[in-house]
């Protein structure tokens, strides 16, 4: 997305989806969606009193379209599409390389799912209905030649493994819970955050006082991702007892 104006312009088609569902009671099924816009999409489902699910194709997706239904157990399945892509005897081609081919075909970044490059293959997800276009048409990217077919197969996605850390903090705020997962001193953390390097549940977050819950995802720039998996009951000190998962670690 470019700036404010085009942030508005997906909140309003979003909250324009979710409003229409709940008057037609027809499921909709949005474009490909960055975290940011997924968590957009969940609010707007909030407001609309609709039900939305997030689905990429495949288990650790990024990018992910939202439908807003009027009941919680979809009756159709997502229209996405899996193109499995290879390339014989020849080095595999990077992400930006594919992603550049298939957008100068005339598609959209919108349409476009998450691609995945492995070894020897790379999976394409996108809008069922351009499947057929990408699979005649996708015939290189960069200097390497590429052979396209639909498939049922997905990625072999190996999920990160977290590092347990525990602790207990003083409150829930977002600098607490961030000097506690990194073992980083309060002002330090403080500062990361008002500095811009950290995001909240996928979105960029200021605020040191802002509140963190079960399920609360920290993405610190250069440092890594903290999931809160657990809150405890309160100490007789007063203090939180947490549980995170620690992924990667500072550069």
């Amino acid at each position: 997305m470019n700036g404010e104006q085009d942030e508005a312009q997906v909140r309003r088609r979003l909250d324009e989806m979710a409003t229409r569902c709940d008057s037609s009671g027809v499921a909709c099924f949005s474009d490909f969606l960055s975290p940011p816009e997924a968590e957009w999409a969940k609010l707007a489902a909030r407001k609309a009193q609709v039900s939305v699910t997030l689905c990429g194709g495949y288990e650790d997706a990024e990018r992910m379209m939202a439908c807003f239904s009027i009941v919680s157990e979809l009756e159709e399945p997502f229209p996405i599409a899996n193109l499995r892509l290879t390339w014989p005897h020849q080095s595999a081609p990077q992400h930006r390389d594919l992603l550049g081919s298939v957008m100068g075909l005339g598609i959209q970044r919108r349409c476009v799912g998450d691609i995945v490059v492995e070894a020897e293959q790379a999976f394409v997800f996108v809008e069922e209905r351009l499947a057929s276009h990408l699979k005649d048409n996708l015939l290189s990217a960069g200097k390497i030649h590429l052979q396209v077919e639909m498939t049922e197969e997905l990625p072999v996605t190996a999920q990160s493994v977290g590092r347990e850390v525990r602790d207990t903090v003083a409150s829930l705020r977002l600098d607490a819970v961030l000097a506690s997962g990194f073992r980083l001193s309060r002002a330090s953390a403080s500062e990361l955050i008002r500095s811009g390097q950290v995001k909240l549940r996928h979105m960029a977050e200021q605020r040191i006082d802002a509140q963190v819950s079960v399920g609360s995802i920290i993405s610190v720039r250069g440092y890594g991702r903290l999931a809160l998996q657990e809150i405890g009951a309160l100490t007789k000190k007063g203090r939180y007892p947490l549980t995170m998962l620690l992924y990667g670690v500072k550069k």
